[in-house]
């Protein structure tokens, strides 16, 4: 979050916000998706599978471990992505939470 006061916020807000800067694009979308279907680590065919670069796949790989949604293992000259589970389930506990507050307006808005 740089320079936004981020301690200022409970610990998860600021899990939330960094869930959700990994799901802002669709790149991230798909990756995620591609990993889920194939229920296993992937090494190396993510970049066959999209309309995307090498180095524009790997920086969406970047975003996704920095948040903690995937993790990567190195074997040879490949990295093997997969979903990082224990993470994962914390990110869909906080981002339920988020949306299971709102109970509804109490009046009539905008």
């Amino acid at each position: 979050m740089g320079a936004t006061k981020a301690e200022e916020f409970s610990v998860t807000d600021n899990r939330v916000a960094k869930y959700a800067k990994a799901l802002s694009h669709p790149a991230r979308i798909a990756i995620l998706k591609l990993l889920i279907k194939k229920e296993a680590c992937i090494c190396g065919d993510i970049v066959e599978v999209l309309p995307l670069s090498q180095s524009t796949v790997s920086q969406h790989l970047k975003e996704l471990k920095e948040a903690g949604l995937i993790k990567g293992d190195i074997e040879g000259t490949k990295v093997c992505y997969c979903i990082d589970e224990d993470e994962w389930r914390a990110a869909q506990s906080y981002i339920n939470e988020l949306f299971t507050n709102f109970k509804g307006l109490k009046s009539i808005c905008c």
